[in-house]
């Protein structure tokens, strides 16, 4: 490995995250092309159905890519779908090297890597591997497993409430953490609450203060019984985004009225069929925004793989509702401490994501 192979491929990351929001299914690619040690080509995947990061960096660099080294966030594909393979690009261009973040684990794109070694080009694998992971989590669970991505998002203040006592609805976080919140909604299929939050909050769940995804997410209430006020905002803009409401027992009544008015009503008794039965219509990915009794039922299933706190600097003190109220209960010399994923200020607020499982 050279010694600024880390340094070129944290490039190709950050070009990677500017497809947030546009790409899926297709995983968020980013390519960087060096020769004789300065950057002459830079792409990445912007959305889907468009081309992929290796040829935009290779349209970027034009003749200068021969005999340069590309640093691909992804392993490149062998298939052709909407674009052509772009291992056959990088072939074609005469690349002299690849450094390859992580393996394409998908069973009609992967091969890549074997075909450039064929033709005689050096491969390096798995330089910043674990970061390229993270960044396109829900793409790799999505192959390997029934449910989708989930990821839990509390605003909180420092003693770790989600409101004071009087319950009522009221923001915690400054503009610059909405709008990461938003962004955050912009990557994902589908945004979740419970039903208490949707008719304390009566929300929108859309992104309003970020870019606009190609798709709207799907928002989905956790309902028991069908309570969904057919005059909520979810449903008055069924339009916007489609709503899915999953209960476990629903009045037959109000089920049937849902459904009239354009929501998807899903029956499941458990957490783990609520998921198999939205990963079986295409959410991947899915951001639970609440609130703190339907966050201790995921944790208690153990279906949360991301935990995102913005920690506010304010104290609410006695009496304030506790995030984590219904979470398992846990003692303290085997309580599981949670590793860091990422942690940074987002204006006055405290931005830490944490892991629950393996990317």
């Amino acid at each position: 490995m050279a010694a600024d192979d880390g340094v070129y491929m944290r490039r190709a990351l950050d070009l990677a995250r500017e497809g947030w929001g546009h790409t899926a299914p297709n995983p968020l690619v980013g390519a960087v092309l060096v020769r004789d040690g300065a950057i002459v080509g830079e792409g990445y995947h912007a959305a889907y159905g468009g081309d992929h990061a290796e040829v935009n960096a290779l349209r970027d660099a034009g003749p200068r890519a021969r005999g340069a080294t590309a640093y691909l966030t992804l392993e490149p594909c062998t298939h052709t779908g909407h674009t052509p393979p772009c291992v056959d690009a990088l072939i074609a261009a005469a690349v002299g090297r690849v450094v390859v973040a992580v393996r394409d684990p998908h069973p009609v794109a992967r091969g890549g890597i074997e075909r450039l070694t064929a033709a005689g080009i050096e491969v390096t694998v798995g330089v910043e591997g674990p970061q390229a992971h993270e960044l396109n989590a829900a793409f790799f669970h999505a192959l390997a497993s029934d449910r989708p991505w989930v990821t839990l998002k509390f605003a909180m203040s420092l003693d770790a409430a989600v409101a004071d006592g009087t319950g009522a609805p009221a923001r915690l976080t400054g503009d610059p953490a909405r709008a990461e919140v938003h962004r955050l909604r912009a990557g994902h299929d589908a945004i979740a609450v419970g039903i208490e939050t949707a008719l304390m909050d009566d929300p929108l769940l859309t992104v309003r203060h970020a870019e606009p995804p190609r798709t709207p997410p799907v928002r989905v209430v956790f309902d028991r019984q069908g309570r969904l006020p057919l005059d909520s905002r979810l449903m008055k803009t069924i339009g916007d985004a489609p709503v899915v409401v999953v209960a476990t027992a629903p009045d037959a009544e109000r089920a049937s009225r849902l459904a009239a008015a354009g929501a998807r009503v899903l029956v499941a008794p458990t957490i783990g069929d609520a998921l198999v039965q939205l990963r079986s219509q295409g959410v991947r990915s899915l951001l639970l925004e609440g609130g703190p009794r339907l966050a201790g039922s995921f944790l208690a299933a153990a279906a949360v793989n991301r935990v995102v706190i913005f920690q506010a600097p304010v104290i609410l003190g006695a009496g304030a509702r506790a995030a984590f109220a219904f979470a398992p209960a846990a003692a303290v010399p085997t309580a599981r401490h949670l590793r860091v994923v990422d942690r940074r200020a987002i204006g006055e607020d405290m931005m830490t994501v944490f892991a629950l499982s393996d990317a």
